[in-house]
């Protein structure tokens, strides 16, 4: 009996080894969100999707802002295009995730009429710019944290506290798709471009 203890408690050991150092190799606030510790970001509520038809889809989105590079930035420079505005912050867990999927879906719009901004709810341009590097984004965020017409620009589309939450504008700079928590998949974002960029303007 007392082998057989040794012999599992080796195995339970090992296993053990393998789990933290699998865990060491990953981002981890990643990690903390995976294991359901909200510290450290505003968590949405669970993963919500709503497209919105044409007709209910209200007034365009007027905003202007400055880039994290210094840039200015607004609605006119959109116009046209289907954009993709992504509310984030370096320290969400979720946003964290998400990042390579949006910027996956990002990648497969070159050379469309699609557009994607980020909105930094809570960082300054270096923490922003960091996390751009460390996570491959390669679109271009805007900052909110001491800007409050930006946010205000957004206050009635979306609660932009609850991070990350995704907005997709169609053509006219109207709110045509609602994402509220971490995308899970590249996918779902693309299909819901897609959709929009096939509409007449």
């Amino acid at each position: 009996m007392r082998r057989i203890l040794t012999a599992a408690g080796s195995v339970l050991a090992a296993a053990a080894l393998v789990v933290g150092l699998a865990a060491c190799s990953e981002d981890p606030l990643a990690a903390q969100y995976r294991e359901g510790d909200n510290k450290g970001y505003i968590a949405a509520n669970g993963f919500q999707t709503a497209e919105i038809p044409a007709e209910n889809r209200g007034e365009p989105v007027d905003f202007a802002g400055t880039l994290d590079n210094g840039d200015a930035v607004s609605s006119a420079d959109y116009a046209g295009r289907v954009l993709v505005v992504n509310f984030w912050y370096a320290t969400c867990g979720p946003c964290i995730i998400e990042a390579p999927r949006l910027e996956q879906a990002y990648q497969s719009f070159q050379g469309q009429d699609v557009a994607f901004l980020g909105v930094n709810t809570y960082d300054q341009a270096s923490t922003a710019q960091s996390f751009a590097r460390d996570h491959g984004v390669s679109y271009p965020s805007a900052l909110a944290v001491n800007d409050a017409e930006l946010k205000l620009a957004f206050a009635d589309k979306t609660p932009i506290n609850a991070t990350p939450t995704t907005l997709v504008l169609d053509k006219q700079g109207r709110v045509a798709a609602r994402i509220v928590g971490e995308l899970p998949e590249a996918s779902i974002l693309e299909a819901i471009v897609r959709t929009l960029v096939a509409e007449e303007a």
